[in-house]
């Protein structure tokens, strides 16, 4: 029995420094080795920052996960490295994993110059430093009447310094706020939880397109800058990241990138906002069957669908446009044929059939053009016509653009209005800058429904087509 006893603590004690193993993440030899700098042994590491604005919570998921990881990716091809993402840890602590050589950098991050513990990569882009308030507030004005302020913002905030350094006496009352991320905090002025709030006019754009109650009180002197904060171990990384920006900001793919993004968040005002969010607590119930019930055939994201319909009809079942086209998916007469709709004012029936035509326009675009800009492109041509689109694109490759990227067939497209342009095509004219602004406005209604409205947690087709 005692030698048995014994086994049985042995085994007790060994799975219990086992179990601690995994939960602190170490071994008895000490902590990790610091990492070696990037090379074909040793893959990229880098900690997304936990802003919803660069990068989606999903960190290991397949496919684009927002602006950073897009970047990073483009970063590795360029070192000839794998790459490997880990989770933002608690808000603050990406920091110490980059100072104790857990990992290569963060990105993106405000670049502060006052903090000289990382080394910052160039900007890859820069925006305004503001103060927000709500929409029905008094106007500010002048940055003295700051003065004494209660202004909320997150812990270590840039703005913080940008703030000081105007020396208004009494300074303002900063108040810092752990645990939550830039958009929540922004959100507060809504809700009137906050009546002052430090960011930038990226965040602040971002955050209108839920809370549209909100305006921009002062700018702040200055500029900030976005970028990649990089382990001081690691000086040749930042130089190989300084080679990188200026390449992709020479060849356009940063500015491309940017507005993948961020190119459509300033379409909509707040009275375009506000009348989306009651349409969907009063509107969307009684239609969302059938936007799933598309999802569920296509593929399409149902949240998608029913932003093209918002901008077709405004949900409005019985929408006629004086051009004929009818429906909540305002269908031309001719396309309703060709897709065998009986009744275009049946809204299972416009909404079944427009998420059809959809995925035949995308079917037909060139393999050259990638998701999710192909998904624009077909957008565009549900609005256009095939051939008007075909015909911007040939115009595209004339005007030294790419006929593969939106964020150049969007200065391309509003041309063919002109008649030096529409008169070269057998389609004629069109509307193209129309043809832009759906696309965007969509993009916008699509982004707004992501943040406030589920998908459907049932499996999904992975086809486009909708045979």
């Amino acid at each position: 029995m005692r030698e048995n006893s014994f086994i049985d603590c042995l085994r007790c004690l060994a799975v219990t420094l086992i179990f601690g193993t995994l939960l602190t993440g170490c071994d008895f030899l000490g902590p990790p080795a610091p990492l070696r700098p990037p090379g074909p042994r040793q893959p990229l590491i880098v900690v997304l920052s936990a802003d919803p604005a660069f990068a989606q919570p999903a960190i290991d998921s397949e496919g684009m996960n927002g602006f950073s990881r897009d970047l990073v990716e483009r970063f590795a091809q360029y070192l000839g490295v794998k790459v490997r993402f880990v989770p933002p840890p608690a808000l603050g602590h990406a920091a110490e994993m980059v100072l104790q050589q857990r990992a290569h950098m963060i990105a993106t991050v405000p670049l502060q110059a006052e903090d000289a513990s990382l080394l910052n990569s160039p900007p890859l882009f820069e925006t305004s430093q503001v103060i927000v308030q709500h929409a029905n507030a008094l106007p500010l004005e002048k940055t003295e009447k700051l003065a004494g302020q209660e202004i909320h913002l997150l812990p270590g905030a840039p703005q913080a310094h940008a703030l000081a350094a105007l020396g208004i006496e009494p300074p303002p009352r900063l108040v810092e706020h752990s645990g939550t991320n830039e958009l929540e905090l922004i959100a507060g002025i809504a809700d009137l939880r906050h009546e002052l709030v430090a960011s930038d006019e990226l965040h602040f754009d971002l955050a209108t397109n839920t809370s549209p109650d909100l305006a921009i009180a002062l700018k702040l002197p200055g500029t900030l800058g976005y970028g990649w904060a990089i382990a001081p171990a690691y000086p040749e990384l930042r130089d190989k990241a300084a080679e990188f920006i200026a390449a992709i900001r020479q060849d356009g793919t940063l500015r491309r990138l940017y507005d993948r993004y961020f190119g459509h968040i300033k379409r909509l005002d707040n009275q375009d906002v506000a009348a989306f969010l009651d349409a969907v607590q009063t509107r969307l119930p009684a239609l969302r069957p059938f936007f799933e019930e598309a999802e569920r055939i296509s593929g399409f994201d149902w949240r998608l669908i029913a932003a093209l319909a918002w901008q077709e009809s405004k949900w409005e079942p019985l929408a006629t446009s004086p051009t004929g086209v009818r429906g909540i998916m305002m269908l031309t007469e001719e396309t309703a044929d060709r897709l065998g709709v009986k009744n275009r004012l049946d809204p299972r029936e416009s909404i079944l059939a427009g998420t059809r035509y959809l995925a035949m326009l995308m079917d037909e675009l060139p393999d050259e053009i990638l998701p999710p800009e192909r998904l624009w492109f077909a957008l565009a041509a549900y609005n256009l016509g095939m051939g008007h689109l075909k015909g911007g694109r040939q115009f595209a490759v004339g005007l030294k653009k790419s006929p593969n990227h939106w964020a150049d067939m969007k200065d391309v497209l509003p041309l063919l209005a002109r008649p030096e342009y529409y008169s070269r095509l057998k389609s004629g004219r069109a509307r193209g800058g129309e043809a832009v602004i759906m696309v965007e406005n969509v993009r916008n209604y699509y982004d707004i429904l992501t943040r406030i409205a589920p998908r459907r947690s049932a499996p999904l087709q992975t086809g486009l087509s909708m045979q």
